[in-house]
């Protein structure tokens, strides 16, 4: 999956806002970001479980599962997928470790 995959996915939930609640599961999760956040702690949960205990096919499904219910859980909270790739820019090149340790580090 490209970040254009993504775009297009994020661009399809942002447009599940206008469609009727009842019949869109989408708009469902968007109407409610403590059920949006709990479904991305569930999918985080079946990834980890499906990178350790289950085959690759698994974790491929888990893996769509989560960046599906991220996407949805950003777009409950206004944010763009744009914004947490400005994000990854800034840290791109710095150390993880320099970055946990923070500005004494």
């Amino acid at each position: 999956m490209s970040k254009d995959a993504l775009d297009r996915l994020a661009a399809t939930i942002r447009e599940r806002r206008t469609e009727a609640a009842e019949k869109s599961y989408t708009r469902q999760l968007l109407d409610d970001p403590i059920r949006s956040a709990k479904k991305v702690g569930e999918e985080g949960v079946e990834v980890a479980i499906a990178a350790v205990a289950q085959d690759r096919a698994a974790l491929l499904e888990e893996s769509a599962d989560l960046l599906y219910h991220f996407l949805v859980l950003l777009e409950s909270r206004d944010i763009a997928l744009d914004e947490v790739c400005a994000v990854l820019e800034q840290r791109m090149g710095i150390s993880g470790l320099a970055r946990q340790k923070g500005p004494a580090g």
